[in-house]
């Protein structure tokens, strides 16, 4: 028997990936056409982290929302069969029935319900324009979910019209709410918070704090410094990168 005929492959967690995408009439056009663009092409970047992380698989999962919201998966794909389905525009702009819709299945009954366990997930909100339901009613219950609140939370504003006040509710933290005037600069930050909060999301931490609801058992593993620091990766990029909205000054929204 060789020394290393025992060991065992210690079983990785999960870390989904959520795009919550606005997808009203205001999103048609170029709005929509850049977000397919950008996420389409920063997949096989999501499926090398994936691949390359011992502790973590990452997994994405869709949710649209305009009159109504859905989900475009039934459940979180793993990163490396993920394939992204181009979405088209129209109606308004349900942001209550996201929260809804997200609230359940952020649960262990739905899409965190991997028996080798999951690491609070990423969630990556964009919208253009401001809710056209009541949507502080789906919010609040959303904000009592675990899974939500140890979440990575960001939100791209499009444009002037975009009501950052309501996405900064949404992420809890208004340097987390990133404003872009142009299709080159949605596309560039739509690829770096995707890789970004992959990146952290998926690592593991000695710091590590198991969450338990006591509505329905749901445990979840996560740190609550994630959140910190991939707002300290924003704002470091941003510097860094300057007003990446210049690199389209002629195209704006």
């Amino acid at each position: 028997m060789g020394l290393y005929d025992d060991v065992v492959e210690v079983p990785r967690r999960t870390m989904v990936l959520f795009f919550v995408v606005d997808t009203s009439g205001s999103m048609s056009g170029e709005k929509i056409g850049k977000v397919n663009f950008a996420i389409d092409e920063i997949v096989p970047e999501l499926k090398k982290i994936s691949e390359n992380n011992a502790d973590a698989q990452i997994k994405i999962a869709t949710l649209t929302f305009s009159t109504g919201a859905r989900w475009i998966e039934t459940s979180p794909v793993a990163a490396e069969n993920f394939r992204w389905n181009y979405l088209d525009a129209g109606g308004v702009t349900d942001l209550g029935e996201a929260c809804n819709q997200l609230n359940e299945k952020l649960s262990r009954n739905a899409f965190m319900s991997d028996a080798t366990g999951s690491f609070a997930p990423a969630i990556f909100l964009l919208s253009d324009g401001a809710p056209t339901d009541n949507y502080k009613h789906g919010l609040d219950k959303l904000k009592q979910n675990n899974w939500f609140k140890k979440a990575i939370k960001v939100a791209i504003a499009i444009g002037e019209d975009a009501n950052t006040n309501v996405l900064a509710d949404f992420t809890g933290n208004s340097e987390a709410v990133i404003t872009v005037h142009t299709p080159e600069a949605l596309k560039k930050w739509i690829q770096f918070v995707s890789v970004r909060a992959s990146e952290i999301g998926s690592k593991s931490s000695n710091a590590n704090i198991g969450l338990t609801s006591e509505k329905d058992g749901d445990v979840c593993v996560g740190i609550e410094s994630k959140q910190d620091e991939f707002v300290n990766d924003i704002k470091a990029e941003a510097a860094e990168q300057g007003d990446w909205d210049s690199f389209d000054d002629n195209i704006q929204w």
